[in-house]
């Protein structure tokens, strides 16, 4: 499913989702403080490219939460708001349920993207 699910989800939106998370990347990374921010966000546009044969893995600290407010204000509630609507136009059919899940997997993502980290699925994961 996931080389098969990868080219349908990216012909069927993953492209412009992923070209929202690089356009908020390159709004980020105009303010020299918002780099780490930016490249973060280039990282999370390869998963919203590509999200089949991933998974997302959280971690906490501090630092990601304080970040992760940041970025909710200026930039996440709306790339997650997108996710949602897109999830619930793709969960309407039978057919798009494994991509409404893939587009709600990323609109959690776009609310906390500090301190997450994405894995192959097939890995085991240990902090």
């Amino acid at each position: 499913m996931g080389c098969l699910g990868n080219i349908i989800w990216f012909i069927f939106g993953g492209f412009f989702g992923g070209l929202t998370w690089l356009l908020a990347g390159i709004l980020w990374c105009i303010t020299i403080v918002g780099i780490p921010i930016g490249l973060q966000c280039f990282k999370l546009a390869g998963l919203s490219f590509w999200p089949f044969g991933k998974r997302v893995v959280y971690s906490t600290s501090t630092t990601s939460f304080l970040v992760n407010i940041l970025w909710l204000v200026f930039s996440g509630f709306w790339l997650a708001v997108g996710h949602c609507v897109s999830g619930i136009i793709l969960c309407v059919t039978v057919i798009g349920i494994p991509f409404g899940m893939q587009s709600f997997k990323l609109a959690k993502l776009a609310l906390m993207p500090f301190g997450a980290q994405v894995v192959p699925t097939n890995s085991i994961y240990m902090e």
